[in-house]
């Protein structure tokens, strides 16, 4: 499965786009390939100690599904997942 993102910048109040050509994107995924981390243990790492939020509320899935109109939060940067 092909997964391509695009990121918009940032724009007021800390907010990014992401989009994605596929039905979902797994948290670690859509953490990696915003930057947020270089590595999928660098994910788990953060997801574990409770420093991400999937939709505004505390998440510990690591291959949380995030699908169109998610959202997920770290380091109070709130990222949306958009399908194109």
């Amino acid at each position: 499965m092909k997964i391509t993102v695009k990121v918009k910048n940032k724009v007021a109040n800390n907010k990014e786009t992401v989009f994605i050509n596929t039905e979902y994107i797994t948290l670690d995924a859509a953490m990696k390939l915003t930057g947020i981390v270089s590595t999928g243990g660098q994910a788990k790492i953060l997801v574990k100690e409770g420093l991400t939020k999937v939709n505004g509320k505390e998440n510990d899935v690591l291959r949380k599904k995030l699908y169109d109109g998610d959202t997920f939060e770290y380091e109070g940067t709130t990222f949306l997942i958009k399908n194109n």
